[in-house]
């Protein structure tokens, strides 16, 4: 058992804890995920996904690795992009998660590969994808440098990263967004999801996850080039972009 310590929301856990104690968080709430996304962000989420698909430059039979990928927004939008000469992998390492994505898939006549992998060690081969998105999904992992460096490893040179991320609100907003995450977003999951501890954990984890500036340094510490972010609702979301050269 590992004595490293990291966090959990605002809670210190060993490091081989906060696996299963996120896992629990989205087991809970994979059934009632994508309504509560639009509860909470007012339908936002689908902006800020459509413009992270739009801002993409792929091609007819590019390959995509989608991780993190959940009830499979992003995959939909991958897939259409890269027509059925591509190839988009749906990837997360909860299978409640995974489960509800692939059958909401499946039931719009999508069939697309789909693996339960953890981010931080990727099951697929160096050089291999044009695209790896990740939406929502980093700031609940460990070790953040080790799934950067895995997603670095599995682009080919020449791909892109972007990860859309809840991120830092711009200073004015502060007091509003603190009121709206930690009084009304648990009550919300308490009375949507049935489960308010969850989404106070999701509210403190997008408190304990890296501003903007610091998150482009990570990347750009793992080998990622022309590393820049786009801040979307005053700063709620950021979509940061890399490239592997």
């Amino acid at each position: 058992m590992s004595d490293k310590q990291t966090h959990f929301g605002y809670q210190t856990v060993n490091e081989d804890e906060k696996a299963d104690k996120v896992a629990e968080v989205f087991h809970s709430v994979a059934q009632k995920y994508d309504i509560m996304n639009d509860v909470m962000s007012a339908g936002l989420h689908r902006v800020w996904k459509h413009f992270t698909i739009n801002t993409a430059r792929l091609k007819k039979g590019d390959k995509v690795l989608d991780i993190a990928g959940g009830t499979g927004d992003l995959s939909r939008g991958w897939a259409k992009r890269v027509g059925k000469e591509g190839e988009v992998w749906l990837t997360d390492i909860n299978s409640s998660m995974l489960t509800v994505g692939r059958d909401r898939l499946l039931n719009e006549g999508l069939i697309l590969p789909v693996a339960q992998c953890d981010a931080e060690k990727l099951p697929f081969p160096d050089n291999y994808f044009n695209l790896v998105s990740v939406a929502f999904g980093l700031r609940n992992m460990t070790h953040k440098e080790a799934a950067l460096t895995e997603m670095y490893r599995v682009l080919k040179p020449g791909g892109t990263l972007l990860v859309l991320e809840f991120s830092k609100v711009f200073k004015p907003l502060e007091p509003v967004y603190d009121l709206y995450s930690f009084k009304l977003l648990p009550l919300m999951g308490k009375l949507i999801a049935k489960d308010a501890d969850s989404y106070q954990y999701l509210a403190e984890s997008i408190r304990m996850h890296p501003d903007q500036e610091t998150l482009k340094h990570m990347m750009e510490e793992v080998g990622f080039d022309q590393v820049d972010y786009h801040n979307m609702s005053a700063g709620v979301v950021a979509l940061h972009k890399g490239v592997k050269f």
